[in-house]
């Protein structure tokens, strides 16, 4: 593939890298700051997630005893990694992808994953009990939302027969009917499974503060630390990206990202204060079979509906 200027630049600066990196770091401030006027509080100023990466970055990384050295300085950097390589197939702020491809759908929710992986990993690779009961939290509740979520984004791949994320941003554009409403169940199982990635409140299990400190991050500190915390933020933009490009109609602006990104991270403000804390068991057991089951049967009519639809066409006029 032949790398020309304006995709090197696309690549490192505008929509990806440095704007990315920064585009996550005001999502967070969102976030926090939604959340914060939801339970009647002030919140953070603007530009507090910059100054606690910052602070990161400057701050002595310990690396504890009885851990693998190099994975344990690999996985912050792989987790990071990933998020940025998904980004590259998303239409991120109405733009066209700096790469798209037949397929990049698949590798996309793929690479999504990694993060919850790295952070398994970086907690089983150390002695801390802390450590390991949030690393077997996160890669059990991995299991009850990646089938989910993973259903949930085929759904309009499906439906408008392509596996090009771009392409799919096109076809939702030209539908006289968002997805949101044809799909509800893959709408709401796709918002869900990405809290879950991102391990937000209700389902912070895997780093419950007042039960495992931090969870799989106990013994992480500096920059460690701070790339998965980065790495998160970038998760939140890419997810909430795919979200609103296949259920809320696709976008071609950056003025459509915005306010469609606005309501979705509304929602999630939103969700995240009025449940409390899921238990693990509550959230293998609960949105593992009532979730999967759900989003699949929708799944098949979909199918079903895409089989029937040459035959039933003639019969409407169409």
């Amino acid at each position: 593939m032949n790398i020309t200027f304006p995709s090197l630049i696309a690549l490192l600066l505008f929509p990806g890298g440095l704007f990315l990196l920064g585009s996550g770091l005001f999502f967070e401030y969102l976030d926090r700051k939604l959340v914060a006027r939801f339970q009647n509080r002030i919140g953070p100023r603007w530009f507090q997630p910059l100054a606690d990466f910052i602070k990161l970055l400057a701050k002595e990384e310990v690396i504890p005893a009885g851990t693998i050295k190099s994975l344990f300085i690999l996985l912050p950097i792989f987790a990071l990694a990933a998020a940025l390589t998904a980004a590259l197939s998303v239409p991120l702020f109405g733009f066209k992808p700096v790469f798209s491809y037949n397929g990049d759908l698949i590798v996309t929710l793929y690479l999504l994953s990694m993060m919850t992986l790295c952070i398994g990993l970086a907690g089983a690779n150390t002695e801390d009990r802390f450590s390991i009961v949030g690393a077997t939290r996160a890669l059990t509740q991995l299991f009850s939302y990646e089938a989910p979520f993973l259903l949930a984004m085929l759904g309009p791949a499906i439906a408008l027969g392509t596996w090009n994320i771009s392409l799919i941003n096109q076809g939702a554009t030209q539908q006289s009917l968002w997805f949101i409403v044809s799909q509800p169940i893959g709408f709401l199982a796709a918002l869900i499974g990405l809290m879950g990635k991102l391990e937000l409140p209700p389902f912070d299990a895997p780093e419950a503060e007042t039960e495992i400190v931090a969870g799989a991050l106990t013994e992480y500190s500096g920059r460690g630390f701070g790339l998965f915390k980065i790495g998160r933020d970038i998760e939140l933009v890419v997810g909430l990206t795919l979200i609103a490009s296949f259920y809320l109609g696709g976008f071609s602006t950056p003025l459509d990202f915005l306010w469609k990104v606005f309501v979705l991270l509304l929602i999630t403000a939103a969700l995240q204060s009025l449940f409390a804390r899921l238990r693990i068991d509550q959230t293998v057991g609960l949105w593992w079979r009532i979730g999967a089951i759900l989003v699949l049967c929708q799944l098949v009519l979909i199918i079903v509906g895409n089989t029937l639809s040459p035959f039933i066409a003639p019969l409407l006029g169409g």
